[in-house]
């Protein structure tokens, strides 16, 4: 099942629901239907971050050590010794926010203690260890997707506010937007509207149900869960959607500023020069976000400058400015195969167009 979602500046022009939320109980999908959106978590929390760069409160460049101080010493792996055994240095220079807001810190995608699952531990627990493991290159020179880099900004929001990074969320984002149905952890009465993960069964031949095996279950729990920046949120297409609105309008939602527009245009614009994540070889990372850069022209339905981001069950969600149109595709399977997302993307621009 899948729902998908279009819509303009100020309102949604087309939204559908189409087959199952649960296979196996033949609970037919609906519009309001919540799921896991993963990774698409990384640019609502840069949101975040870049309010405080608006304020006045931190700067790109700045290293992360200014104001997380256990990343002061932090060590570069550097392959192996004489001796054979690992080897350690300092790096050229710390990792800058610019730099794990852009995935180029040389940060790892987690840290060893990140396990069975990714929301285990409580934000600044998790950064420390991330401050303890050595880079995995020299900041600034690649680009390896980290989520790892993203907590780490989002820590910067509890040092420099105080609050904890969800209620900075809830109070600066979530709320303003009327984002309701966006939560880490959500409640008895939304999980009845949860979108339930399949996966292709062992002999490929149909789906099957599964589990988020990188969340701690029960999803309602507080105790034992805590929020992860880079991909611990759920949602709906609406709530996507309105986050989507704001961002075409210039940061703006109901008459109030949400971000500035300059902070968009530098979240939105080429952050990475020619280093690419090999998978991706017509997009290019702004801070966080991914955004066409297309040179061979493999997706010339889409405009040059439009900017995304998916999440590893199948969601995604874009934004188009020149078309000035948000579109939002949200599914819920392991292994996904994007080649809905795209159709539905492809799709979407031609009924515009027409």
């Amino acid at each position: 099942g899948a729902v998908a979602l279009v819509a303009s500046k100020d309102k949604v022009l087309a939204v559908e629901a189409v087959g199952f939320a649960d296979r196996v109980a033949k609970q037919p999908m609906k519009a309001d239907a919540l799921f896991w959106i993963a990774s698409q978590s990384k640019p609502i929390t840069a949101v975040a971050v870049m309010m405080l760069v608006d304020e006045g409160k931190l700067r790109l460049d700045d290293p992360v050590e200014k104001y997380l101080p256990e990343f002061k010493g932090q060590l570069l792996d550097a392959g192996k010794g004489a001796d054979g055994k690992p080897a350690l240095k300092a790096p050229a220079h710390p990792i800058t926010v610019r730099e794990v807001l852009s995935h180029t810190s040389g940060l790892p995608f987690k840290s060893a203690v990140e396990q069975p699952t990714l929301d285990g531990l409580p934000l600044r627990d998790a950064v420390s260890s991330y401050a303890k493991t050595p880079l995995t290159f020299e900041p600034g020179t690649k680009y390896t997707y980290s989520n790892a880099g993203i907590n780490t900004a989002a820590r910067l929001i509890e040092v420099l506010t105080g609050k904890s990074y969800e209620a900075f969320m809830d109070e600066r984002l979530f709320h303003p937007l009327g984002m309701k149905d966006t939560t880490f952890w959500p409640t008895k009465a939304q999980l009845t509207r949860l979108a339930t993960p399949h996966k292709p069964n062992a002999a490929k031949t149909g789906l099957e149900l599964t589990t988020i095996s990188q969340l701690h279950y029960p999803l309602d729990e507080r105790a034992k869960r805590f929020p992860m920046p880079a991909g611990g949120l759920f949602s709906t297409a609406a709530d996507v959607a309105k986050f989507c609105q704001m961002l075409l309008n210039g940061g703006v939602v109901n008459g109030k500023r949400i971000i500035s527009k300059a902070a968009i245009n530098l979240m939105t614009s080429k952050q990475t020069g020619d280093l690419r994540s090999g998978h991706m070889p017509f997009t290019a990372f702004g801070l966080t976000w991914e955004v066409i850069d297309d040179p061979r022209g493999e997706l010339a339905y889409l405009s040059t400058g439009t900017f995304g981001h998916g999440g590893a069950f199948g969601t995604h969600g874009w934004v188009d400015r020149k078309k000035d149109i948000v579109g939002v595709y949200l599914v819920q399977m392991t292994a996904i195969d994007a080649t809905g997302k795209y159709a539905f993307m492809q799709m979407a621009n031609a009924a515009i167009l027409d």
